[in-house]
């Protein structure tokens, strides 16, 4: 297997823990603790974006580095993952705006907007984070 290949299938699944801890905690907020829909978006896109980082850093690009403390890292993560989010989240506002009904269930317009910046995401991760190969020390 190609190491792009390895890598989208690794981020993939990072994005699906992601995704896991985005919706849960979204609906949690909503469903449980009676938050409104956007800011229980905010803290729950804060939370998954580090376990993406988190999980990306150990296993996708773990044969990649950045050149920087894993505080630096996380926080370049965090200005990438961004850029991505403003595509992520104006597609969970979209949904969540033509299709009234479904603001009972944020979860849908979280996965509809994970799934289109997903792609965004990789290639600002790959290319712009973890770019470098690792040197054997």
């Amino acid at each position: 297997m190609s190491h792009v290949r390895r890598e989208l299938l690794l981020f993939a699944v990072g994005g699906v823990l992601g995704l896991l801890v985005d919706a849960g905690i979204a609906q949690s907020l909503v469903s449980f603790a009676g938050w409104n829909i956007y800011t229980a978006r905010i803290v729950s896109f804060l939370s998954a974006a580090t376990v993406t980082w988190w999980w990306n850093r150990r296993h996708t690009f773990a044969h990649r580095q950045s050149g920087r403390s894993a505080r630096a890292e996380w926080l370049h993560w965090m200005g990438l993952m961004a850029a991505g989010a403003v595509v992520n989240n104006g597609v969970y506002l979209v949904v969540l705006e033509v299709f009234p009904a479904m603001r009972p269930w944020p979860a849908v317009a979280v996965a509809a907007g994970s799934a289109v910046g997903a792609t965004a995401n990789f290639l600002f991760a790959r290319t712009l984070l973890f770019r470098s190969r690792k040197t054997a020390a």
